[in-house]
């Protein structure tokens, strides 16, 4: 990429860094025209999180929303395989420049739209600074209708996970019952609170018995995080139960919404789409954000 251009891009980005918008109530009305951004992260891998960004993302579709999901794995491609997609194309091509992310973004279930990532390419992993901007412009150029692109992250505490967690304006931390998933879910936010300055953080917990055991684990990590992180915001955003329609999904690469859409899985997934829909957008915590020249415009 031209250094020169780069820098100019930079130097665009931070003059409109600290941007804000007065008033709660116009800002959300403005807002709520433009894409909503949302990065789903874990502190551990196999918590489901893919599952539930492709059928959140279904889910969303049959409402009557534009979705993409971004598959921010970069090096280790999953949405795609869990879809049945074979992409001819993906992210990997839009840093090299062969192509354009109209180019490489496919059609997925209920017409949903994907950015898929790319399989065993190590250097994708970790983005430099010049690559953070690049792709954040390339978003703003896109030419697809968007009204909420999900983002699908990858695990743990990488500078990329911090990067699409920053990028995005709301930040969901997905975990299990299980204490290593609460333990790192714990170590993420407390990455994003103290060295990010993060302090507003939506909660979905996965594979749970009911919605009193997925509440009692959300009161038991924020109990720990309002202890030694200060003084945090948390939203319990909802529940997936443990439903064996998602691992019959999985390993046929079809949607649980598509392949079983009476489940209890499914419903949880609908619920949970009605939530994230019903988000506050008024969130502004001066960082790069993607979409921001649309959202400058206001």
């Amino acid at each position: 990429m031209n250094q020169a251009a780069t820098l100019k891009q930079w130097k665009a980005y931070c003059s409109f860094d600290s941007l804000s918008v007065n008033g709660r109530k116009s800002q959300n009305t403005a807002l709520a025209s433009y894409p909503r951004v949302l990065c789903f992260s874990s502190g551990k891998g196999g918590v489901g999180k893919t599952s539930i960004v492709t059928n959140l993302a279904i889910a969303m579709a049959q409402m009557g929303k534009k979705v993409l999901v971004l598959d921010a794995d970069l090096g280790l491609a999953n949405v795609d395989v869990m879809l049945g997609i074979t992409p001819k194309y993906s992210i990997q091509h839009v840093f090299s420049g062969e192509r354009t992310l109209s180019d490489v973004i496919i059609k997925g279930p209920s017409g949903i739209k994907l950015l898929p990532a790319s399989s065993g390419i190590q250097e994708l992993c970790h983005l430099n600074e010049s690559e953070k901007l690049f792709l954040l412009n390339e978003f703003d150029c896109l030419e697809e209708p968007v009204e909420v692109m999900l983002i699908d992250n990858a695990a743990g505490i990488s500078d990329t996970v911090m990067y699409f967690n920053m990028a995005a304006q709301n930040r969901v931390i997905i975990l299990t019952p299980e204490p290593t998933s609460i333990t790192d879910a714990y170590a993420l936010i407390k990455v994003l609170s103290k060295r990010y300055m993060v302090k507003e953080f939506s909660i979905v917990v996965n594979w749970t018995n009911s919605r009193q055991e997925a509440y009692k684990i959300f009161k038991q990590l924020t109990a720990v995080a309002d202890r030694f992180l200060g003084v945090l915001s948390f939203n319990f955003l909802g529940y997936i139960p443990k439903d064996t329609s998602i691992p019959k999904s999985v390993m046929q690469q079809k949607p649980a919404l598509e392949l079983f859409p009476e489940s209890k899985a499914s419903q949880g997934f609908r619920r949970l789409a009605e939530n994230i829909l019903n988000l506050d957008l008024s969130t502004n915590d001066g960082n790069i954000k993607f979409f921001w020249k649309n959202l400058l415009r206001l």
